[in-house]
């Protein structure tokens, strides 16, 4: 379903299971000049939203409007690109979407990426988050309710990789709500997590100022006192990340611990993609009394006679300014991800609830070359 132009109303029903669910109603609008801007950084953004289960495309029309596509993937949560690959985290599978455009090639309807469901991997319900590709290829993410770091398997779930060293025992509790992974030199480094707690959804009780930010390669804490961290990412000697529970966007001085805060999210902030000397931040709505209320972020909207949004936000790094955004209302108000799609102008996907992907055919230069 491709949605268009700029500010975009949709009301659609989507089959669940056999049995029709209610129509699901959003509104999508954004910042004068968001749409010049991905045209500025030559990139293309893509968001899960794993609250209703949709996975948006979001790049630029050659008439300059916005262009927004939406796939349908249940419980749609971590992601992560190189422009070609796109990995998706869905409820009980990990897939991986392949772009089937040649190089220089651009459909009819002006898409530049179709993105086709490749390859499934059957994780069972793990609750993947945060996802990288290491220097090997493989996709490395964050099992929150394992409390680990793992890669696919071919004969199991998934292939356990590194637990903070005071979990104890794998066991599907989510303890910690270990969720943000951030990559040095294509190996996993600096991860976040909610709580240092070895029992069943103990990370609940620490919300306010229990998180940290540990290194994998040492098992050491190297920054604490956070509320609900999210999103750490390595960017030019910096540890960007979400200080969530607070409203915070800002680095880590790695050699000191101290947390310097560049601007505030008027939002519980997940998702982080830094593109170009910017950082385009996902934000949701605070569920009603659930784990994202009663934090600091709730006085800190207060005292900025504000309202917590669901959307993107757009941060210029050096001065801290938001300069774009994107607005999504209505009945979508959690975002999970966000991440960058470089070199990529509009892209698209094939989904599994329309019969597109039961009749596209892409095969190997060589199939379609006459025989001798």
């Amino acid at each position: 379903m491709a949605l268009d132009p700029g500010s975009i109303d949709a009301l659609y029903e989507m089959p669940s299971e056999g049995r029709p669910r209610p129509a699901l109603k959003f509104n999508i609008s954004c910042s004068r000049h968001f749409a010049d801007w991905l045209g500025e950084m030559n990139a293309s953004l893509a968001i899960s939203t794993y609250q209703t289960g949709e996975l948006f495309l979001i790049g630029r029309q050659s008439s300059g409007e916005l262009s927004v596509f939406e796939r349908k993937f249940n419980r749609c949560m971590g992601l992560c690109s190189n422009g070609q690959t796109l990995w998706l985290a869905s409820l009980y599978q990990l897939w991986r979407l392949e772009n089937e455009l040649p190089p220089g090639t651009t459909l009819a309807d002006g898409f530049d990426r179709l993105y086709v469901p490749r390859v499934g991997y059957t994780t069972g319900d793990v609750d993947i988050h945060d996802m990288a590709i290491d220097a090997q290829q493989r996709v490395v993410f964050v099992s929150t309710l394992l409390s680990c770091l793992a890669t696919t398997s071919d004969q199991f779930n998934l292939e356990p990789l590194w637990k903070p060293p005071f979990i104890t025992r794998l066991a599907v509790e989510d303890r910690c709500h270990l969720n943000g992974l951030a990559m040095q030199d294509g190996r996993p480094r600096y991860v976040t997590l909610c709580g240092q707690t070895d029992v069943l959804d103990g990370w609940r009780d620490c919300r306010s100022d229990g998180g940290c930010v540990m290194d994998v390669t040492n098992d050491l804490v190297v920054a604490e006192q956070f509320s609900m961290p999210h999103s750490p990412r390595l960017d030019n000697e910096k540890l960007w990340l979400l200080d969530s529970g607070r409203g915070r966007f800002g680095f880590l001085d790695l050699s000191t611990g101290r947390f310097e805060e560049v601007a505030f999210c008027p939002g519980f902030a997940r998702g982080l993609a830094l593109v170009g000397g910017y950082a385009v931040i996902g934000l949701s709505k605070p569920r009603q009394g659930g784990s994202f209320t009663g934090l600091e972020l709730d006085q800190r909207l207060a005292d900025r006679n504000a309202r917590p949004r669901c959307g993107l936000q757009v941060i210029d790094l050096k001065s801290g300014n938001a300069v774009h955004w994107l607005r999504i209302e209505g009945s979508i108000q959690e975002l999970y991800d966000v991440v960058a799609l470089p070199g990529v102008r509009r892209p698209k996907a094939l989904g599994f609830l329309t019969r597109e992907i039961q009749q596209a055919l892409s095969l190997p230069v060589s199939c379609s070359q006459p025989a001798d």
